[in-house]
């Protein structure tokens, strides 16, 4: 699909601004069908675990399919069809119970505090300012700004950002995300830098995301939280770094292994006192799952313009995700629509997904003129 605007980070300044995209759809004998999105293909090779299955059962079901990879691992694209199917399987659970989703999975209210993140390297100075006033001007308090490879720009785009939020709150909340370009050392050194100037609430993959030493290392030698964890897949990856105290902060995604691995390492999370945020998504349905976790701070919101035909039912308001009574998710596809891209595939500027950028972990590779509209 083509977004309505680019999306980049320090591996790929220069952006992209088509995002492949594809739908599960499982089909009961009731005529009920549960929808996840996300899915990359592949569903062939489990959909025997679940056939004939009653979707109510889906944590037993969650169970079976991981033991069916006990071997061959939960690992790539075994991963995101195991995403896919169990968060399938949720939506289904709450739509034969007539009620949202957030409500099945126990939340006390429909709504969860967001945060603007704009996946914003590719921007220009101007529409990086655009992009966070939009966002405070319906509530959003705190954002995120991709940083790593070229720190006074760094700085000068923070302070951008910080004003851009201003109107919303007399002290915005600040983050940054290096998507995993800088060493430890390096994190530790331009991290403290930015300190100087600015008070940040966390730094979003400082290091590598499996490195236990490496962010550990970050988060002793600096104030600012160290965040991580949003592309692992599981649990099991997750654990090192709580059992090994390296992040502060632990980031959620659908591909933790659908709603049922994201649980887990949430309530892991919450009985080591670690705070988690879930990651963006398309029409921000893992709200639905966000709303109920336990230690959940705020989610991210990037609003590049991906749900061309999908329908939902959530807004953002006075810096809340609202969801609705809406069964399931509360999604919809728009399957006209869904044919016409499908028969008519949009083009434009993409490589998706971003590769590691020249440099990473050793040294920077400032954008070059033109690479970036603020790079010259």
């Amino acid at each position: 699909m083509k977004m309505n605007r680019e999306v980049a980070d320090a591996n790929l300044p220069s952006g992209v601004e088509i995002m492949p995209a594809s739908i599960l759809f499982l089909e009961t004998d009731e005529n009920i069908t549960g929808i996840s999105l996300g899915y990359g293909g592949g569903v062939e090779h489990l959909f025997h675990l679940i056939e004939g299955e009653d979707p109510r059962d889906v944590v037993g079901l969650w169970i079976k399919i991981n033991d069916y990879l006990h071997k061959a691992g939960n690992e790539g694209a075994a991963t995101l069809v195991f995403s896919a199917i169990d968060m399938a399987l949720w939506d289904l659970k709450a739509k034969i119970a007539g009620e949202p989703l957030w409500r099945t999975l126990g939340a006390r209210e429909g709504r969860v505090r967001a945060y603007a993140s704009g996946l914003d390297y590719s921007l220009s100075d101007e529409d990086l300012f655009r992009f966070y006033r939009h966002m405070a001007e319906r509530g959003v308090t705190a954002g995120k700004l991709k940083v790593g490879l070229d720190i006074e720009a760094d700085m000068r785009r923070i302070g951008i950002m910080q004003d851009a939020l201003s109107v919303a709150a007399a002290k915005p909340g600040l983050m940054i995300d290096s998507n995993e370009y800088w060493s430890p050392k390096q994190a530790v050194r331009y991290i403290s830098m930015i300190e100087e100037r600015y008070d940040l609430i966390w730094a979003e993959e400082p290091a590598r995301r499996w490195d236990y030493d490496g962010l550990r290392l970050v988060s002793s030698q600096v104030r600012t939280a160290v965040a991580t964890a949003e592309n692992l897949k599981s649990l099991s990856d997750v654990y090192p770094l709580i059992a090994n105290e390296a992040a502060d902060v632990l980031n959620l995604s659908s591909n933790h292994s659908g709603v049922t691995g994201c649980r887990q390492i949430a309530n892991m999370a919450y009985a080591h006192n670690i705070p988690v945020s879930m990651m963006n998504c398309q029409a921000n349905f893992m709200a639905q799952v966000a709303a109920a976790l336990p230690g959940h701070t705020m989610m991210e919101v990037v609003d590049p313009g991906r749900e061309h035909c999908l329908k939902y039912d959530n807004h953002l308001e006075d810096g809340f995700i609202h969801l609705s009574e809406a069964p399931g998710f509360g999604i919809e596809v728009d399957e006209t629509i869904l044919k016409d891209l499908q028969q008519n595939p949009p083009k434009g500027k993409g490589a998706f997904p971003f590769p590691r950028r020249e440099g990473a972990g050793r040294y920077l590779v400032p954008p070059a003129p033109g690479e970036t509209p603020w790079s010259s």
